[in-house]
């Protein structure tokens, strides 16, 4: 009698989810993936599916969200001159002014005229340079990263900030709750609240927080933004490299980040004070009457696009700028991420760019610190060397840098990796660069990365034993859930 009323618990429940997955729509991989889940493991499978299977970030936070973007865009138009939206297309190829379309149509992202930006490699140089212009802000420091590790030149970092909230700068700083969870345990948050800096965690976790939302949709971005005229972001966290996971086997992460003045320091800032706002009861009034206000001018000569995304923030916009960036390939494509599970319109679109004849390059990491993710990731080589896209795996350490190279005249760069985590549930930021200065330095970086690699050989990688191929494609059924 317990087992048959079990049973028939059991049945309902499965029938329950899969009309709701059915009615929800979720891409087909990731549907199938969760209805193989539910219906596998009982009851275990529906507490899963009912935990992270769904982008919940709740009502209340979803209002806050439209309300906030609402009220940026209108502040956007008073705070950004007109000129500075003045790009001039004809010094660029046809399909690249649609593109800038489509991310304003999708994301809100104007392409704004007048930045300069500087790339940078050097991991030292990179934290050393972050404290330097903290050193010289007057008025404000804003910053946000999914990671803060102590420990080396980040400490110096911090050093900067206390220094800077000590001569009166305001200081806001805001960290993701599970990916900076080792730090906020160290005395270091108490150090920077006792010299004046505000803090807060970012989708805190816990069991009241499942009720309403996800507690894995984590905040990815790296962002800080000095006085409104300086701003930084790409793919490295808070971190010295030679004192972060040391012992995880895969080298030091090798990361970069881009200096940015000008017109798009005010995109970077609005994103880090949206994302203060929803962490906190302040209004965008109150925090703006804290915070001196800024000047955006023209620096520089590049055309820039900012693409935030997230669940209930720009909605699949990030998936459809990349998939831009890779149609409008005509001679050569060059991508670099630590993770690569992509979905399946992806994952057809470098097929097809090799095919039409463009150099497709992938870079990856030899060594990644996940063994499910690495083991999904391999599962898509097959699919890709056989089109004709070229493997290469970087030998260095785990490359952490998120990039995509479109000929000579366009890139992405950012926080964002090429897998669905990324694509649909961290919180990111990306650059769209429409300049060829920008991507000759990128091209370097990349052609760097490119000379501490090898590349996959398809007969020797098509000798692997049976039970790695296995693996591999029994964690690909399950990579839309990664």
């Amino acid at each position: 009698m317990i087992a048959a009323i079990s049973l028939l618990v059991h049945v309902t429940v499965v029938v329950g989810l899969v009309i709701r997955v059915i009615m929800r729509r979720p891409p087909v991989g990731v549907a199938c993936a969760w209805l193989l889940l539910i219906m596998a493991l009982p009851y275990a499978g529906a507490v899963i599916y009912l935990l992270v299977g769904e982008r919940r970030i709740g009502r209340d936070r979803a209002h806050k969200l439209q309300a906030l973007t609402l009220r940026f865009q209108e502040l956007a138009s008073k705070v950004i001159r007109p000129e500075l939206l003045d790009v001039d297309w004809s010094r660029h190829r046809g399909p690249l002014r649609a593109m800038g379309r489509l991310g304003h149509a999708l994301a809100g992202a104007h392409v704004v005229h007048g930045s300069r930006l500087e790339l940078m490699a050097d991991t030292e140089q990179i934290l050393a340079s972050i404290a330097r212009d903290i050193d010289a802000a007057r008025n404000s420091v804003l910053m946000e990263f999914y990671i803060w590790n102590p420990g080396g030149l980040a400490d110096e970092v911090l050093e900067a900030l206390v220094r800077a909230a000590g001569r009166g700068v305001r200081c806001l700083v805001l960290t993701d709750a599970l990916g900076a969870r080792p730090w906020w345990k160290s005395g270091q948050p108490e150090r920077l609240r006792a010299a004046g800096v505000e803090l807060r965690a970012a989708l805190p976790v816990g069991i009241f927080r499942t009720l309403i939302g996800r507690t894995d949709l984590r905040l990815h971005r790296k962002i800080v933004v000095i006085d409104g005229a300086v701003a930084w972001t790409g793919s490295m966290n808070m971190v010295d490299p030679r004192h972060f996971k040391q012992n995880a086997g895969v080298g030091q992460w090798v990361d970069a980040m881009a200096r940015i003045e000008g017109a798009a320091v005010a995109a970077l800032a609005s994103t880090m004070l949206s994302d203060w706002l929803l962490e906190t009861d302040e209004t965008l009034d109150s925090l703006l009457s804290r915070l001196p206000s800024a000047k955006f001018v023209q620096v520089g000569t590049a055309d820039l696009q900012v693409i935030r995304s997230g669940p209930g923030q720009g909605g699949d916009s990030l998936l459809h700028m990349i998939l831009s960036c890779v149609n409008n390939a005509e001679r050569e494509l060059v991508l670099t991420t630590p993770y690569l599970i992509p979905d399946e319109s992806l994952l057809q679109a470098l097929r097809g760019a090799a095919a039409r004849g463009v150099t497709v390059r992938l870079v990856l990491p030899e060594k990644v610190d996940s063994f499910l993710t690495r083991h999904a990731c391999r599962s898509y080589y097959d699919d890709l060397t056989s089109a004709g896209v070229r493997i290469h795996l970087y030998r260095g350490g785990l490359l952490h840098t998120k990039s995509i190279r479109v000929d000579d005249d366009l890139c992405m760069f950012g926080t964002a990796n090429l897998d669905l985590r990324s694509l649909w549930l961290n919180y990111e930021v990306s650059l769209f660069v429409y300049d060829a200065e920008f991507n000759a330095a990128l091209a370097r970086l990349q052609d760097g990365y490119l000379a501490e690699s090898v590349e996959l050989d398809r007969e020797t990688w098509n000798r692997r034993s049976f039970g790695e191929r296995m693996l591999e494609n029994c964690l690909r059924l399950v990579s839309p859930l990664l």
